[in-house]
């Protein structure tokens, strides 16, 4: 918990740095509004930006992953001879391959573009799945770094962030100017600001979200592209069967195998359907070819 607090407050602290050096430069006033939008931007990109290049160190760092350079065992070499087979296939470069410790069945991949990501599984993976169970993880995850849904999240994330940040802002000082305050910045300026992030946060996150939940069903058809339906849905029901708390931290949780479970308004704020769900879709999905088109390329 230590280390991923550390990790979340240098990223933090690293944007922060890097908007106000920028701004200087740039002499961007943001009490003007568009002094306001490149202040936005600049933040609302620029964390989600920096996560994105760091995503790769941060996740082996949280997680404690061990790369496979030399493979010590068959099943380490398994691992490394599989991911190559599905990037090949899949059109990407290889991806570095790792293992972390956790109990649960889990997997995740990172990295900054799609010929730089990182697949890892856990050892609790390795130790409940079958291997045509856990060849189909994998492709579920390699389909994730060719969907380029690593990029995608990190460009959706800093325009919602980016709208969080102006709405909030512009409709603070309208408060502001109606309680008197001639130059929009008094307290109802701050009061309002402080709650408007607040929930418009909470709309952003479920879009987010939205998304996130949507490109999981892409990234199971791709799973079945290149391992095959049968084994993708052989492995989506393993984790039903044994469907447990996520380990993960939160920067890399999105990009899992499998995620938390809720319902009414929780369910909004979910980053993976319900596993019942991306069953049902891929049995009721075209063959493998569109599949491939469709988890892939989409």
């Amino acid at each position: 918990m230590f280390k991923r607090g550390f990790l979340f407050l240098a990223t933090n602290m690293a944007v922060l740095a890097l908007v106000s050096i920028v701004m200087s430069i740039l002499g961007v006033n943001p009490q003007q509004f568009g002094g306001l939008l490149i202040m936005a931007a600049l933040f609302g990109f620029g964390g989600s930006i920096i996560s994105l290049l760091v995503s790769k160190w941060m996740a082996k760092r949280a997680t404690g992953a061990h790369v496979i350079e030399t493979p010590r065992n068959e099943a380490e070499q398994w691992l490394l001879s599989t991911v190559r087979r599905q990037a090949e296939a899949a059109g990407i470069g290889m991806p570095e391959v790792a293992i972390y410790d956790a109990p649960e069945i889990n997997a995740f991949a990172t990295g900054a573009n799609r010929n730089n990501a990182l697949v890892a599984v856990s050892t609790g993976l390795l130790r409940a799945m079958s291997r045509d169970e856990a060849e189909a993880v994998l492709a579920h995850e390699v389909s994730h770094v060719a969907n380029g849904d690593m990029v995608t999240m990190a460009l959706l994330q800093g325009v919602l962030n980016t709208f969080v940040i102006v709405l909030s802002r512009v409709i603070g000082r309208a408060i502001d100017g109606y309680l008197g305050n001639r130059d929009g910045y008094g307290i109802g300026y701050y009061l309002g600001v402080f709650v408007l992030d607040m929930i418009f946060g909470i709309f952003a996150s479920m879009i987010a979200m939205w998304f996130s939940r949507h490109r999981e069903f892409r990234a199971d058809a791709g799973g079945a592209a290149l391992a095959g339906k049968q084994k993708m849905i052989a492995a989506l029901e393993r984790l039903a069967q044994t469907h447990g708390q996520s380990t993960l931290p939160k920067q890399v949780a999105a990009f899992g195998i499998s995620g938390g479970v809720g319902n009414g308004l929780k369910r909004l704020l979910m980053s993976h359907p319900p596993l019942e769900e991306r069953i049902a879709a891929l049995r009721n999905a075209q063959p493998d070819a569109g599949a491939l088109r469709q988890g892939l390329v989409a």
